[in-house]
């Protein structure tokens, strides 16, 4: 049902609004469709749909059945009876002509397919194919609905057509997919009928919704009061903030102008067309398939959309491949109100009986002069024929290569994403967001790609235009276990953060971060507790950087390793260390033990270096001097000397299997980064073995 136009903000009354001047509404229509037409991309400029061949298609296209004449005549009686009882409602769109100029009713041109793809078992899958396979074409008079309606056999063909065309193949797809799907005749917003995105907030980055933390549902729980504030440093505070310097106010109210003209700009302009624009979308029932909610898709954008959403201002009608409703519901509200129980004939005025039950279609009694309407019994059951269209076929080539212009770019909100076909880029690249600071897009924030069949498994990459900071994402199974890398450049000690798959590593390592002075690692599900190391480095040796020693003979020396320990519920606190820190050059050992419950001071022990002595390799040297312990809950064999020195013996032993580790932490890092520089410079894709045809063109290619 058509939806009422949008309100001036200057009232008018009814008698103004009927008088309208025509001619000036044909001059902004003419204006807006010139608008419209222009704004709309196209790879082959002014394409001709009545030049295309129509000789090799089926007789089916070029004649109609007996039955399917039954069905027109059926049609026409009950199109007279509409028309006669609803003359101020728009028409419907029940039997266009077909690419060979026969008309089909609209059912009959839906073709329930289900394709070999994975993919196109679900609802996103298919709407996102039919998205990114067909180009946009709009329609010819934007109020008016088209006079033909094509096969989607055609339409894959030449792969473009309008917002009906769009509707009816990914109709044929999701009921064959099992969805419960209609095709819907419509009205909606200028910005969904010219597929105009650049309001919206890309779908990629679109924040999830806020889980809002749950209330202690305990009221009788302790409320301690907020830490308390000054009354007079809040009326202080206030006063300051009041003495704005003049300067300053006229400054801040020029940004609010700015910012006030920036938001005027970005605000869509009022259409004079609102509530008369013809548009054809998706409908899904819920019911089959499990679909929780009745939804709507966007053909043209593959988005999911509520059947609240404000976009959508109105439903005349909707069909599928078996019947046609419809709609006897009021509009004025868009599409917020509409019930879609499409057994209640009061909602919806159905067009052939499902259960051989007469139509309830009102109709003027012949026998009565009064103006009185009256239902009269209509036998309108009928068996909907076959569809006239031929098997929708996709192959696996025109699956995987969906763009016919090589790749599809749609401008959003300070945003804009391009997508390729798979293999189109030799790096593998299919997706690829770009976030602008200002809505003319000249600003570059952010940069996220998206890649497919790598070997090297990267799937991800994110760029920080501000930072210059890349971060790489990986699937499991690379060779390294590397899931995310986030540097500056490939060159060694310029900051890099990896990540690891740490389950399929024996030592439990999941992240590490190195610097030119310092390397910090974190531990997960360690047998020690282990949870963070951090190593702190120190500058090379610049004599023998100058005469052009390599930094594997030349290494940072190590200046203090500390380790942190998560608590051993099977050691009694006092035993169970928390903190262990080796200052390597100054010969300094601290160990710092967990709390229990109700201690507050944690127990302490540090070894130092014995001053005016000559330190020998491998001697430990113990006594009152070098050695510091506060261990006040401990037993008294803690106390012990012996305990103490044997303590310190297993520590020196740590020491140095740490430096080695540390050692090997660097050789690993560099091994990283050269394996990650080689895969870069020799990006290579994986093919399917399934896949024929691309192996075969990579095979000619080796040739």
């Amino acid at each position: 049902m058509e939806a009422l136009e949008e309100t001036e903000e200057v009232e008018q009354t009814p008698e103004d609004e009927n008088s309208l001047n025509i001619s000036d509404f044909l001059d902004d229509l003419e204006a807006d469709v010139t608008v419209e037409e222009a704004s709309v991309p196209s790879d082959v400029p002014g394409f001709d749909w009545s030049s295309i061949d129509t000789s090799h298609l089926p007789s089916s296209y070029k004649t109609n059945s007996r039955q399917e004449k039954e069905l027109l005549q059926l049609a026409d009686h009950f199109l007279e009876q509409y028309t006669h009882l609803c003359p101020d409602r728009k028409p419907l769109f029940v039997h266009p002509v077909n690419e060979c100029g026969v008309q089909k009713f609209v059912s009959t041109t839906l073709r329930p397919t289900l394709l070999p793809f994975p993919e196109l078992y679900y609802w996103s899958g298919c709407a996102s194919f039919v998205c990114d396979y067909l180009i946009m074409e709009p329609l010819k008079c934007p109020i008016t609905l088209p006079s033909s309606l094509y096969s989607p056999t055609t339409i894959l063909k030449y792969q473009r057509g309008n917002c009906f065309d769009f509707s009816v193949l990914l109709c044929s797809l999701l009921i064959g997919a099992g969805y419960d799907a209609y095709c819907v005749q419509g009205y909606a917003t200028l910005e969904m009928c010219s597929l105009d995105q650049t309001q919206e907030v890309c779908p990629l980055l679109r924040k999830p919704p806020e889980v809002p933390e749950e209330e202690d549902p305990n009221k009788y729980r302790i409320k301690y009061p907020l830490e308390p504030q000054s009354k007079f440093e809040l009326q202080q505070k206030a006063k300051k903030e009041e003495e704005i310097e003049p300067g300053q106010e006229e400054e801040r109210e020029e940004e609010e102008r700015e910012e006030e003209v920036v938001t005027e700009v970005e605000k869509p302009r009022r259409d004079p067309l609102h509530g008369l624009r013809v548009h054809a979308w998706v409908l899904v029932l819920s019911g089959k398939r499990k679909v929780p909610e009745t939804f709507f898709i966007n053909p043209f954008t593959g988005n999911h959309h509520s059947t609240t959403d404000e976009c959508f201002l109105g439903i005349e009608s909707i069909w599928n491949h078996r019947n046609y409703w419809v709609n006897m519901q009021d509009c004025q509200q868009g599409c917020k109100d509409l019930s879609f129980d499409l057994s209640d004939s009061i909602c919806w005025e159905i067009m052939f009986s499902e259960s051989n039950e007469p139509s309830q279609l009102p109709t003027e009694s012949p026998k009565k002069d009064t103006d009185d309407m009256e239902k009269v019994e209509i036998d309108m059951s009928f068996e909907m024929p076959l569809s006239w269209v031929a098997r929708i076929q996709v192959s696996y080539r025109e699956y995987e290569n969906p763009f016919s212009q090589g790749k599809k770019v749609i401008l959003y909100n300070k945003a804009k994403l391009e997508k390729w076909a798979a293999y189109a880029n030799g790096d593998g690249l299919v997706e690829r967001i770009t976030v602008y600071a200002d809505s003319d897009c000249t600003e570059e924030v952010e940069v996220k790609e998206w890649f497919k069949h790598r070997e090297d498994l990267l799937y991800m990459r994110e760029v920080n235009k501000q930072t210059q900071l890349i971060t790489d994402y990986f699937r499991p199974g690379h060779p390294l276990l590397l899931k995310a890398h986030s540097y500056t450049s490939l060159e060694p000690e310029t900051g890099h953060t990896v990540e690891y798959y740490h389950t399929a590593r024996a030592d439990g390592l999941w992240k590490c971060f190195e610097s030119a002075t310092e390397m910090t690692e974190y531990f997960v599900g360690r047998e020690d507790f282990l949870h963070t190391r951090h190593i702190e480095l120190g500058e090379r040796d610049k004599k023998m950087h100058m005469a052009g020693i390599g930094s594997d003979a030349n290494p940072r020396p190590i200046v203090q390793i500390k380790e942190y320990f998560h608590r051993n519920p099977e050691k009694p606190a006092d035993e169970d260390i928390e903190e262990r820190i080796f200052m390597v050059i100054d010969g300094i050992i601290q160990l710092t033990y967990h709390l229990e419950v109700h201690d507050t001071i944690a127990s302490k022990v540090v070894f130092c270096r014995v001053t005016g002595r000559e330190k020998r390799e491998d001697e430990i040297f113990l006594s009152r001097e070098n050695s510091v312990t506060y261990q006040p809950w401990s037993s008294e064999k803690h106390k012990n000397v012996l305990h103490l020195y044997n303590l310190l013996r297993e520590l020196r032993e740590e020491q140095k299997l740490l430096k080695l580790q540390v050692r090997d932490s660097e050789a690993e890092m560099l091994n990283i980064l050269k394996v990650r520089e080689d895969e870069e410079a020799n990006i290579k894709l994986s093919v399917s073995m399934y896949n024929t045809a691309k192996r075969r063109q990579q095979h000619e290619a080796m040739v």
